[in-house]
């Protein structure tokens, strides 16, 4: 039977899938595969286990292709370079297609077709695909002075609100109780040794930190709320970056969004449709998850060499 291999690598885990256009063979999961976390040998040594074992899982599948979403792909051409080189030799006589992740993210929230995809997890992004099978993108620079609208950013937007808070420059709300007890914080400075021994230094705690903006958010803290509308207003921009840079066959464009954010949908989601419908966008919910877009796309790829 004629398969592809699909993977979606992240910076906490990686999924993989073998299948075709309408049925998934078989999948797994492993860890992320992101080379500022893990190194670039690491990298390759998790992608090459991961399609191992799909094989040998499904031995009786004809696989040609496959296509890696990879998180900062595209953000340093020697590291791309090797990336292609080591991952090609390695999964040889396989085809193999390297993208950042954000590119399957978009193959499979709108299943290749023309639009824009935003990302709104631990970091933020928006990607569209034009009438010309021409690609742009927004966003995504990295969480120390970009990722706007991310869980990232909101999580560190809100250790500043707390600050105001417990100091007085801005009206106390749910969020300053609920750090406190948190935290178990005597003094409202002991926040300081908090953020630097125990947040600022892992991504992944600072975007966790979203989870108590939000619970502040449905206790009706104003600023924290204020905070989520921010949000979007960063994530409309980069969609409209995107619009602009593209052609469209269509006067209205397609958007679709996923990620950590989602959670917080009653603070997001309407307002987003409202802003993006004035922009002349209509957001849709994703049709099919990053690791089935990989999918597709090396099923593309087969089309396209036959």
């Amino acid at each position: 039977m004629k398969a592809a291999i699909g993977i979606d690598g992240g910076g906490t885990k990686t999924a993989f899938v073998i299948g075709n256009e309408t049925e998934i063979f078989y999948q797994i999961e492993k860890s992320g595969c992101s080379y500022l976390e893990i190194g670039k040998e690491a990298v390759v040594d998790l992608i090459v286990s991961g399609v191992k074992e799909l094989l040998e899982k499904c031995p009786d599948a004809k696989c040609d292709a496959c296509c890696i979403g990879m998180p900062c792909y595209g953000e340093n051409r020697q590291m791309d370079e090797w990336l292609n080189d080591t991952l090609k030799q390695a999964l040889s006589p396989i085809e193999v297609q390297l993208v950042n992740d954000a590119v399957v993210g978009w193959a499979g929230s709108l299943e290749c077709r023309e639009g824009i995809h935003v990302v709104a997890g631990t970091g933020s992004l928006a990607i569209g695909k034009g009438k010309e099978d021409t690609f742009a993108r927004a966003g995504g620079w990295n969480e120390f002075f970009g990722d706007e609208g991310s869980c990232y950013w909101i999580g560190k937007e809100a250790m500043t609100l707390f600050s105001k808070q417990a100091d007085g420059r801005i009206q106390k709300g749910a969020l300053y109780n609920l750090v406190k007890e948190k935290y178990q914080l005597q003094d409202d400075f002991e926040f300081i040794d908090v953020v630097l021994n125990e947040l600022a230094p892992y991504r992944d705690q600072v975007a966790g930190f979203q989870k108590i903006a939000l619970q502040a958010a449905n206790e009706h803290d104003e600023s924290v709320i204020a905070l989520y509308e921010r949000a979007v207003d960063e994530l409309v921009q980069m969609v409209y970056s995107v619009k602009q840079q593209l052609n469209w066959s269509t006067s209205e464009v397609t958007v679709s969004i996923y990620g950590g954010l989602m959670h917080a949908k009653e603070f997001v989601l309407e307002l987003l449709r409202q802003k993006l419908k004035s922009m002349d966008c209509i957001l849709e919910m994703p049709k099919r998850s990053a690791v089935e877009g990989a999918l597709l796309m090396a099923m593309n790829m087969k089309k396209t060499s036959e």
